[in-house]
């Protein structure tokens, strides 16, 4: 199989209010609009956000996060907080060695705002 590319997407129970958070809340950049949706950049991939709502015999909930790289999370805090959206956990060093902030979207998505500090191995190169 080959993937040729992939998104998240969500189905929020009120469009216009997670449009607003994610496009002037967290200030992600608009990739493309269409009737009934607006699908974002959000680094390598993207994130739909879709107006046309979750059908009746979807599954409900949403059990992983969306995980969302940023260059500084101590910045990224007070932009969001600047923007008056709620952080749920203060950046914090976690014993994997990266810098997670959590906050959550208006239907309770969970996101996780990581920041890959310099002395990560995700930042050097291990090959031999």
């Amino acid at each position: 199989m080959e993937i040729l590319g992939s998104r998240v997407i969500v189905r929020p129970a009120d469009y216009e209010r997670s449009l607003a958070f994610y496009r002037d809340g967290l200030g992600l950049a608009i990739a493309r609009e269409y009737p009934g949706g607006t699908v974002f950049f959000a680094g390598q991939s993207l994130l739909e956000i879709a107006g046309h709502g979750r059908d009746e015999a979807a599954p409900g909930g949403f059990s992983g996060a969306l995980w969302l790289q940023v260059r500084n999370a101590v910045k990224a805090e007070a932009d969001l907080t600047a923007r008056g959206i709620t952080v749920d956990r203060r950046p914090v060093r976690e014993p994997w060695g990266l810098i997670e902030m959590w906050l959550h979207d208006p239907d309770g998505v969970p996101i996780v705002l990581v920041e890959v500090p310099a002395d990560h191995p995700l930042r050097r190169d291990t090959r031999v």
